[in-house]
């Protein structure tokens, strides 16, 4: 039986509930039951929750990425994206990665496009700021701090060198605190190969608008966290925000001025705005309308999850909404993947409830902070090890899963590497070099003869 005679469940997107309902689709589904198709813009998974301990240099980039194609096997995977949905025929219009955009048909409808960064019209942000939420941005930032401690080893310009040394992370969540604890880390560790850079001639900031950093710990671990951050120099302002950075010249709200020149931007996020086109009901924010059983408002054949969708936290009452996080994500794709099989079988949909298992956070090599079951509250190295754990048992295929215990289990015998590839943001910049034209030498002035002297 060809693909084209079998129904269709499109999935769009391919990160935490893409790929996780694609997975469970298909242990569920029958032998030719249905084609599963996916479509992402990429080619792989992200997983999210490690892209700090990349920016420090403790996960290669390669090993908390999962192909699709790889993991999906069963599945066809597009690589490209779905710009347009129209729900009185069941088609979808692909706009492939290359060539023109064309038509598919399906039966049922997953949206799974996950979340983008939520930025605000600051002045200078676009052309300075550094986002975190993609492996690249997380390389990118590695690379960039790198390249900052090699300018200021080099330079004489004390102002030059002062920006170069000053590190500035928006936003005191989850990825806010690890990435500046991890990139701390790592800059520390770098000093030692300098000889006139040293941690001291550092300056690391944290800017917050709300009264406390993550909020989902608690007030007593977030002033916790926050004092740890401060023994190891890291500035923490909470209630203020940043009002503007051009030129690299940051300002706060709360009246500080300073240079920088690494501005990181981790100040929330907001759905995937392409799912303003979908035809489907939005929350107030921009979400995906949805039921307990993750159906999308109105549509029997259409389901959301994740980041993307305004789903009902059943476990926590009325009028509460599951938080954008990975633990939600994982746990609703499960059901979101059996829904859809007992959608096309005929059968009744189950309701995603889930109780919150926890939060864990990672401040460093051997540092962390974690809740577990909302009692039990961990400090320090022991934290660190349920953090490690918890995201290494996470991480998506038994290779990837693999492939980071090992990282981790070097890492406790070698050395941090402190090198920085900053040359990969301009990677065609040697060869076109190389290949351009020489340039014309410069036509040598003809020499002044010496007036005889009469």
């Amino acid at each position: 039986m060809s693909t084209t005679e079998r129904p269709r469940i499109l999935i769009v997107g391919g990160g935490y509930v893409g790929l996780y309902a694609a997975m469970r689709i298909l242990k569920k589904m029958r032998y030719g039951e249905a084609t599963v198709t996916v479509v992402d813009p990429r080619s792989y998974m992200t997983y999210l929750p490690f892209l700090p301990e990349a920016a420090g240099g403790n996960v290669a980039p390669r090993n908390l990425v999962a192909p699709l194609r790889s993991a999906l096997k069963k599945a066809e995977v597009l690589t490209g994206h779905v710009t347009e949905v129209d729900h009185a025929r069941k088609v979808a219009t692909i706009q492939p990665a290359a060539g023109e955009s064309y038509e598919l048909p399906f039966e049922y409808l997953v949206v799974a496009t996950g979340s983008v960064s939520r930025t605000f019209p600051i002045p200078g942000l676009a052309e300075h700021g550094i986002g975190m939420k993609t492996v690249e941005e997380a390389i990118s930032l590695r690379n960039h701090v790198m390249a900052q401690l090699d300018k200021a080893e080099s330079t004489t310009d004390e102002d030059v060198r002062r920006k170069a040394l000053t590190f500035v992370v928006i936003g005191g969540g989850f990825a806010g605190i690890e990435t500046v604890a991890e990139i701390e880390d790592m800059a520390r560790d770098a000093a030692k190969i300098y000889k006139t850079v040293s941690r001291d001639d550092m300056r690391f900031v944290v800017v917050e608008a709300a009264n406390r950093i993550l909020p989902e710990m608690g007030p007593d671990l977030g002033l916790w966290t926050k004092g740890r951050l401060e023994e190891r120099n890291i500035e923490v302002y909470i209630e203020t925000s940043m009002d503007s950075c051009v030129d690299q010249h940051v300002v706060l709200k709360n009246g500080m001025e300073f240079d920088a020149s690494t501005i990181v931007w981790t100040a929330g996020v907001k759905p995937n705005p392409v799912v303003n086109r979908f035809g489907l009901p939005l929350g107030p924010r921009g979400h995906v309308d949805t039921k307990p059983t993750l159906q999308v408002q109105g549509f029997d054949y259409v389901w959301a999850a994740g980041d993307n969708a305004q789903v009902p936290d059943l476990a926590a009452g009325e009028g509460a909404w599951c938080p954008p996080n990975a633990q939600h994500a994982v746990r609703q794709a499960a059901v979101l993947g059996d829904n859809v099989v007992a959608g096309m079988r005929g059968f009744p949909q189950a309701e995603y409830k889930h109780k919150n298992l926890g939060a864990v956070a990672g401040l460093g090599l051997h540092k962390g902070v974690a809740i577990l079951f909302g009692k039990v509250k961990l400090k320090g190295r022991l934290a660190w090890y349920f953090h490690r754990a918890y995201h290494g048992a996470m991480v998506p295929t038994m290779n990837r899963k693999i492939r980071v215990f090992t990282d981790w289990t070097l890492a406790m015998f070698l050395k941090r590497e402190t090198v920085g590839l900053s040359e990969m943001e301009k990677p065609f910049d040697a060869f076109q070099e190389a290949t351009a034209p020489p340039k014309p030498a410069a036509a040598a002035e003809p020499k002044k003869e010496l007036a005889s002297s009469k």
